[in-house]
């Protein structure tokens, strides 16, 4: 079965404690105050969680790996469980930071030892066009609009299939206080940045069910 679903429920319930990182501590609420710290956002790009993805092999290892957000575990395996995934485990996930001129290129996600399990996806900040193809790019792709708060739950065939974002889109729906309740310094950064930018985390599993660990070099699951 291939499919992929797009979750427009909200979820802001969660108070996308996700998100909360560093990242946006560093950033003034009033960004012209100190450039530095701007500048160094603006070229922010992606942020890898749990299994940290090597861009260079491809390949994840033991030695790359660092606690998983427990928020995020388990906001990921409410989703999975409720599209049918209940084995779900989340391990890895990057974070990409899109600005209004980003875009990514076609691609598979392919890294993982264990591709039986799906990709979750969580959107917020402005819109973006996400094409999903097939198994080869000779498949004309399908155009879906993600937006601020929609989740895509990729499984079955679209698991592994070729997909993109050709293009970022202006909205005007993702206002910060919808996320939080009481809003600290660090969130009206966040609302500011989000405001002329997109984040995406995408959580996935690395290992077969019941494996803990990653022998060290070749990238092979043991108990």
């Amino acid at each position: 079965m291939s499919w992929v679903h797009i979750y427009k429920k909200s979820i802001h319930s969660s108070r996308a404690e996700v998100l909360d990182s560093a990242v946006f501590k560093i950033l003034p609420v009033d960004t012209h105050q100190n450039n530095s710290s701007k500048d160094l956002i603006d070229r922010l790009r992606w942020v890898t969680l749990g299994y940290h993805h090597n861009w260079d092999t491809k390949v994840y290892s033991e030695s790359m790996r660092t606690e998983f957000p427990p928020n995020l575990s388990r906001l990921s395996k409410a989703v999975a469980t409720a599209t049918g995934h209940d084995k779900f485990e989340a391990q890895a996930a990057i974070v990409n930071f899109y600005h209004m001129h980003s875009s990514l290129s076609g691609h598979t996600d392919h890294s993982e030892i264990h591709m039986e399990e799906p990709i979750i996806s969580f959107s917020f900040g402005q819109s973006a066009i996400f094409l999903l193809g097939g198994s080869t790019k000779a498949v004309p792709p399908v155009p879906i609009i993600l937006r601020s708060g929609d989740v895509a739950v990729m499984a079955g065939a679209s698991r592994s299939a070729y997909h993109a974002v050709p293009r970022i889109l202006p909205t005007d729906n993702c206002h910060v206080a919808d996320l939080y309740h009481d809003c600290t310094a660090a969130d009206e950064a966040f609302g500011k940045y989000i405001a002329s930018a997109r984040i995406n985390i995408n959580v996935r599993q690395v290992l077969p069910p019941g494996q803990k660990f990653m022998s060290s070099g070749d990238g092979s699951a043991t108990t």
